[in-house]
């Protein structure tokens, strides 16, 4: 009987939503009357109540407040549940700490800057709301009215700073809008504002949680005098799409990510070194996950995202600073991130063949500038960066998933497949992992927490032609899945669920024979020897020219990040924390394919452009479905 593994799939669900309808240019509709907007035959008394008695109580233009939460939250509360902004509630207030930072995009878990990641106001509205309204700040974040209040006083409080007062005509209240954004950059407030104006002037409807309905009414035209308004922010201008770091041939605009989102580097100019670029995908649309990386909060954000339809390209942060994309800060730090609009369980019919070239195009690109090898040892996906630390490893996401054809998009930037010579690979010798995606049919078991589009409403089986092939504890196909000793810590057996990254080799991955039996092939891999069907190295090409790494006789350490020992860190630094991942094992007599050459142990403090390295050097290992650390004083 086949092993499911029941639990929370361990990839990322962005929740930012967007309104519908596209930016508006000019006039907007908006609505009479404020309890028109309210007060609808259709719509549940209780909440629309909490948002008619907030925007009376504040002075707030009812329209305009149901805009901001319609954008914010759908008017959803989330049970008291904070969202990958950070955020609580309808309105979206802020209260992000150093744990979310530490599991979120940031994976900034044993930075000694933690506290700095998480101090900057934009992050922590809902402490203002309670000031603003007394409301405690627990109530803030589980209570629909003292949540809808709190925005209410917040958006009145920017309101009045921008014009000393109130207004009824929600013309004036534009800036206010885009300063609740709290965004820094010009271009990035005025998209959200424009998209709040666009909600209440088409007006929406929905039943949220609980089955209440609410409705917001389209509404009369107003034009707010957006340049003023906006100026009256003293926002910093946004970076021009002449100014993007795309190819010529890639259609590229630019419109940042929120600055708490990332930080500001001179990568490699202050001693960085960019090593790896990483494969996203967003689990939501294109518009959506534009919006959560511009929401300051936990930390999600990337350097690029491409849509699927046409492969537009937006960038939202400059390739020199870092970008929170990849859960572990020390791979963030030496990355860049490009996000694909897709759903991983999906991603055969999200991965057009448009944004494969887009982002091959942009690949080459960023590898010439960075000086990237074009193999996948550094080309990664975001289902291939390692757990920081231990409690972190279970939970890592696994997009771009099993869908994405990595043997084509390999090709499409200049690196392909070798060719297979037609034998059972050599004991000891080196292999990169190269099934033909288009015949290699594999079947998972998808539940719907893995299928955020709805389209999954049981578990149920998929057979798709996949870019992986399972491992398991012996030469055969009945033998049980292999167990990762962090998913499944003292299993016999690992799953075929979709997101059990654990019991899966991926295309590209490159690894050491341990053993052949028939049309069997054992790898060393993740401290122990697993087998995949490989008959006549059907799946395998030789991999040449290599680095293998062999343990001593004591075994090997393994880690998740590449920090100095805390001695190693200049007075006044605090030291990030270097801890072994305990959970793998590298045992004696074992070996594994290497990125070469070993790099230097370092760190980063964004608060002054400071480098800081270590005497250690560390090798990248492919060691089992992602990668992890090793030092290099403990191999040959």
């Amino acid at each position: 009987m086949r092993k499911s593994l029941h639990k929370k799939p361990s990839r990322k669900v962005l929740t930012g939503i967007v309104a519908g309808g596209a930016v508006v240019a000019g006039c907007v509709a908006l609505l009479p009357s404020v309890a028109q907007a309210a007060l609808n035959d259709d719509a549940s008394p209780e909440r629309q109540a909490y948002f008619v008695d907030a925007a009376k109580e504040f002075d707030v233009p009812l329209p305009v407040l149901m805009g901001i939460s319609y954008q914010e939250s759908q008017w959803e509360d989330h049970d008291g549940r904070y969202n990958t902004s950070g955020g609580y509630g309808p309105m979206n207030l802020t209260d992000v700490t150093a744990r979310m930072v530490s599991g979120g995009g940031a994976g900034a878990v044993g930075r000694g800057d933690v506290a700095e990641l998480t101090s900057d106001p934009a992050l922590h509205t809902l402490k203002k709301a309670a000031k603003l309204t007394g409301a405690s700040a627990q109530d803030l974040r589980t209570d629909d009215k003292a949540n809808i209040r709190g925005g209410a006083a917040l958006l009145a409080s920017y309101q009045k700073q921008l014009t000393g007062s109130t207004s009824t005509d929600p013309a004036d209240w534009y800036g206010a809008v885009a300063r609740y954004s709290q965004s820094t950059d010009r271009k990035a407030a005025q998209v959200f504002a424009d998209r709040v104006f666009t909600t209440v002037a088409k007006g929406a409807s929905r039943t949220v949680d609980g089955g209440q309905s609410l409705k917001l009414a389209a509404t009369r035209s107003v034009s707010p005098d957006k340049g003023r308004q906006l100026a009256e922010l003293k926002l910093k201008a946004s970076v021009s799409d002449s100014d993007t770091e795309c190819p010529a041939a890639v259609d590229c605009t630019f419109l940042a990510a929120a600055a708490s989102n990332g930080q500001v580097a001179n990568r490699p100019g202050d001693g960085v070194k960019v090593d790896y670029i990483v494969l996203h995908d967003t689990e939501s649309s294109y518009d959506s996950a534009i919006k959560t990386f511009q929401t300051p909060g936990s930390g999600d954000s990337a350097h690029y995202v491409v849509r699927s339809s046409d492969g537009a390209v937006t960038q939202m942060t400059p390739t020199k600073n870092i970008a929170f994309h990849a859960g572990n800060y020390w791979f963030n730090m030496h990355s860049i991130g490009i996000e694909h609009e897709g759903f991983a369980a999906h991603g055969a019919s999200w991965y057009t063949q448009t944004q494969y070239q887009t982002t091959a195009e942009l690949v080459k690109y960023l590898a010439a500038k960075y000086d990237v090898p074009l193999d996948r040892q550094h080309i990664i996906g975001h289902d291939n960066v390692p757990g920081p630390q231990d409690s972190y490893v279970a939970g890592m996401h696994w997009d771009p998933g099993p869908y994405w054809d990595w043997r084509s998009f390999m090709k499409l930037v200049g690196a392909p497949a070798a060719s297979r010579d037609g034998k059972s690979p050599a004991v000891g010798s080196a292999v990169t992992v190269s099934p033909d995606f288009g015949g290699n049919e594999q079947t998972v078991e998808v539940c719907p927490d893995d299928d955020p589009t709805g389209a999954t409403p049981a578990c149920t089986d998929r057979t798709e032609s996949a870019n992986f092939l399972p491992v398991r504890t012996g030469p055969s196909a009945s033998a049980p899945l292999f167990a990762d000793p962090a998913v499944h810590p003292g299993a016999g057996a690992g799953s075929d669920v979709i997101h059990d990254w654990g019991s899966t080799v991926q295309a590209g991955q490159q690894f050491v024979v341990a053993d052949r039996d028939g049309d069997w092939t054992a790898i060393w891999f993740s401290g122990a020897k697993v087998w995949f069907y490989n008959p006549g190295g059907a799946n395998t090409e030789p991999a040449e020219g290599v680095t293998i790494v062999r343990s001593g006789s004591q075994g090997a350490t393994l880690y998740g990040s590449g920090y100095p020992q805390a001695a190693e860190y200049p007075a006044g630094r605090s030291p990030s924390q270097q801890k072994a991942l305990t959970v793998y094992t590298f045992p004696a007599g074992q070996a594994y394919v290497a990125t070469k050459p070993a790099v230097p142990a370092d760190d980063f403090f964004a608060s002054d452009d400071t480098y800081v390295t270590g005497a250690a050097r560390y090798y990248t290992i492919q060691y089992n479905h992602r990668v992890v650390l090793v030092d290099a004083a403990g191999v040959s």
